[in-house]
């Protein structure tokens, strides 16, 4: 489980350490640095897919994803006596994700490239550091990967020195280069659980969605992030996952209610029959919110749970009603799975309080993103060094 996640000069994120739960809701006013520590999250995934520099170019490139404010506010601007403005620049240009829990830590730090020789690739950014270590906290004698501009080292089981690679590529990341089961077998084990991270993030419900379609089906123990393989999905679970767990979630949901799925003609799609209807429903007949109801169901209660599943505003579309019921939902899948929940509904963050989530409010303060209470006591967390 991650206990521990910082992130330093990426958008709002100034520099921002948060410590984790095994439920976790992320709460906030508009604009206050919920959709940062989202995106901060998937650009972590994405490192482990081997696709963190591409994700960066789709958000317009390091430059405008850098944070844009001081490097450092004096207490002073903190106070309002002195208008904030810029400082000479002590440190490098960087942006840094990093995470940790009692295992292992991992730690990245991106910056701007040499910018000779030209390169039509010049504005691209450039891994300037990597370090993974056991623990919690950075420390010489718990680091046992590390990469420094091109060089990647590793200790073996010795715990000696040994060089990887000296010619690492700038776009590169030691996590998709040099994890391997034999010399750097924590490298490897860390990188297959963060590509097993999930992510769920508004599931289109419109007339062309692709869950709205009879489809061919295979056995689909994870729910695409889309939810195209949505009645495959659900078939699956019906066959061998919690179908009780299942059929519970759609009665406390919607009372009397029940979902199958028609296997009949080589397709598969699913119907939902409702209390006082002669007929079962087809997915093209289901409201917006109901449609994206059970695919929250089907998500969450996957035969294949995840080490972390991360839900980006899971309440949009859903009626009020139904927040009670997806609470309730979200803690059962936190029985198996570390969960962050991204939400500016009220009424879902108490429920989920009341489930015993750790409840993380974001405010700004001079245009930063801070995490309401913790500023003062913040976990302890140590950078690598350029």
């Amino acid at each position: 489980m991650i206990s521990t996640l910082a992130i330093s000069g990426y958008r709002s994120l100034r520099d921002i350490c948060i410590g984790l739960d095994g439920l976790n809701v992320v709460t906030g006013a508009n604009g206050s640095g919920k959709s940062s520590l989202y995106r901060a999250l998937r650009l972590l995934a994405d490192i482990a897919q081997g696709r963190v520099i591409q994700s960066l170019a789709l958000e317009g490139g390091l430059q405008s994803t850098l944070w844009a404010g001081p490097e450092a506010f004096s207490r002073a601007m903190q106070q309002g006596r002195q208008p904030v403005q810029g400082v000479v620049r002590k440190n490098p240009v960087s942006l840094k994700l990093g995470f940790s829990g009692d295992d292992y830590g991992y730690a990245i730090d991106l910056g701007l490239p040499p910018q000779m020789p030209p390169s039509a690739f010049n504005s691209d950014p450039e891994i300037k550091l990597e370090s993974m270590w056991t623990g919690k906290v950075l420390r010489r004698a718990n680091l046992f990967a590390e990469r420094a501009g091109p060089s990647v080292r590793v200790r073996d089981g010795g715990g000696k020195w040994c060089q990887a690679l000296e010619n690492l590529a700038g776009y590169d990341s030691m996590m998709t280069h040099c994890s391997d089961p034999r010399e750097a077998p924590e490298l490897l084990s860390l990188r297959e659980r963060m590509r097993g991270w999930r992510f769920y993030d508004h599931f289109r419900t419109d007339a062309g969605a692709p869950a709205r379609r009879r489809r061919i089906g295979t056995r689909t123990p994870v729910l695409a992030s889309d939810g195209a393989d949505f009645p495959a999905a659900v078939q699956t679970i019906r066959e061998i996952g919690d179908e009780q767990g299942f059929d519970e979630a759609v009665d406390d949901a919607f009372p009397g209610a029940s979902v199958s799925v028609d296997c009949a003609e080589g397709g598969f799609e699913v119907l939902m029959r409702q209390h006082g209807l002669l007929r079962p429903l087809g997915t093209a007949e289901l409201s917006d919110g109901t449609l994206r109801y059970l695919l929250l169901i089907t998500a969450l209660l996957s035969p294949r749970p995840p080490e972390l599943m991360i839900l980006n505003e899971p309440e949009a579309s859903l009626h009020p009603q139904l927040l009670r019921p997806l609470a309730r939902l979200i803690a059962r899948a936190a029985r198996r799975s570390q969960m962050i929940v991204v939400s500016h509904a009220d009424d879902l963050v108490l429920e989920l309080t009341g489930e015993a989530a750790r409840r993380i409010t974001l405010e700004k303060r001079l245009g930063e993103t801070i995490a309401a209470g913790e500023e003062d006591d913040p976990p302890a967390w140590q950078w690598p060094s350029r």
